[in-house]
């Protein structure tokens, strides 16, 4: 079941990405890399920047979660991410396709780690395009609160839904 999260559930959806994040430890540049991946206040800050937090919920656990943020024109997906002992199993698909689902006419923007080769793939599979480094860099400077040197390693791909 996906039910949205608020800022009280912070610690059942910071378990879930520092869990999940593990993966890009030693794919992402060290100095990109922080223990734990993300703090709780980072988590805080982003409810308070307007981010919504949907999760998935099986047996009562929290497996999967993944947020969405309006920013200017476009409707970002920010910390799409699933428990380690639960990645494989479909839970991204039904998050992703929710929030799809729930933005038809939006033009969508996700933003991750150029060689995170696996998320990359996984947005593609759902009709994101790959971005230009030039594009990528214009839109993460546009869109996004990042620092310069994760712009440097990050990629964009956006999906632009047809009113039909």
């Amino acid at each position: 079941m996906i039910s949205e999260y608020k800022k009280k559930d912070s610690s059942k959806v910071l378990y879930v990405i520092n869990d999940a994040a593990i993966k890009y430890k030693g794919v992402i540049p060290e100095n990109c890399w922080h223990e734990p991946y993300m703090s709780e206040q980072q988590l805080i800050n982003e409810f308070n920047d307007g981010v919504r937090m949907f999760g998935y919920n099986r047996n009562n656990k929290l497996v999967g979660v993944i947020g969405i943020q309006k920013v200017k024109d476009v409707i970002l997906i920010r910390h799409a991410y699933i428990l380690t002992s639960h990645q494989g199993e479909g839970v991204g698909s039904l998050l992703l396709k929710y929030l799809l689902e729930k933005n038809k006419s939006s033009r969508l923007l996700v933003g991750t780690w150029q060689k995170a080769t696996w998320a990359i793939q996984f947005y593609e599979k759902y009709g994101f395009v790959l971005k230009t480094k030039k594009q990528t860099n214009q839109l993460l400077k546009k869109y996004w609160k990042i620092s310069l040197k994760q712009i440097e390693n990050s990629i964009v791909l956006e999906r632009q839904l047809r009113n039909n």
